[in-house]
């Protein structure tokens, strides 16, 4: 499968025909830089992200802000890639949510009630108010979506045991390795029966 990247992460890609787009290229791991097509872009430039993602079978969207502070990258870069995606007429699209935005009946209670409402969605209001404005932007834009949410992300090689919930958060999902994470996406990108749905991930 060939897929542009926004932002990726360690050992997120292993195919020489992905593209990966970043905004700073010396954040990209050496060991990757080898192994993928660097495209540099900011966030806000359709024209700049079109080339990178025409004749891709899918464009898997993982960024964010730096720091708690209000911000807008993830509106900002949602409304470009669907942009460049409009113009390329590309239609599969995945991208990284968070566990920790919404609390249901997939949830202890202890989580549902008080881990989320009362000390993540605080401590990270900024960053998760402007994910889940870009994830109604996803939503609402026709294309072939799916929206993934992991629980806290470690750094880490595969694991090969990450389990998935389809609309609905996983119990005891603590952690999720960002080689898991990448893993589980690819496998999604190439399944038709995960657009139009949200899917959490953990290990």
């Amino acid at each position: 499968m060939r897929a542009a990247w926004t932002e990726v992460g360690p050992a997120s890609v292993h195919d020489e025909r992905n593209s990966a787009v970043v905004r700073d290229p010396a954040r990209l791991p050496a060991g990757l830089r080898d192994r993928v097509a660097t495209v540099t872009a900011g966030l806000a430039d359709p024209r700049a992200l079109a080339p990178a993602i025409e004749g891709g079978d899918a464009v898997l969207i993982a960024l964010g802000p730096r720091g708690r502070g209000p911000t807008t990258v993830h509106t900002t870069a949602m409304r470009s890639i669907l942009q460049a995606m409009a113009d390329v007429s590309a239609r599969r699209v995945l991208l990284v949510s968070a566990a920790g935005m919404v609390a249901d009946a997939g949830d202890g209670p202890l989580t549902r009630y008080v881990l989320k409402p009362l000390v993540l969605r605080p401590l990270l209001k900024n960053s998760y108010a402007d994910l889940a404005e870009s994830e109604r932007l996803l939503r609402a834009s026709g294309l072939d979506w799916t929206i993934v949410r992991p629980s806290r992300l470690l750094d880490g090689g595969p694991t090969g045991r990450y389990r998935t919930a389809v609309d609905l958060n996983l119990r005891g999902g603590r952690s999720t390795t960002r080689a898991d994470l990448a893993a589980c996406m690819l496998e999604l990108a190439g399944d038709p029966a995960s657009a139009g749905h949200v899917v959490s991930v953990a290990t």
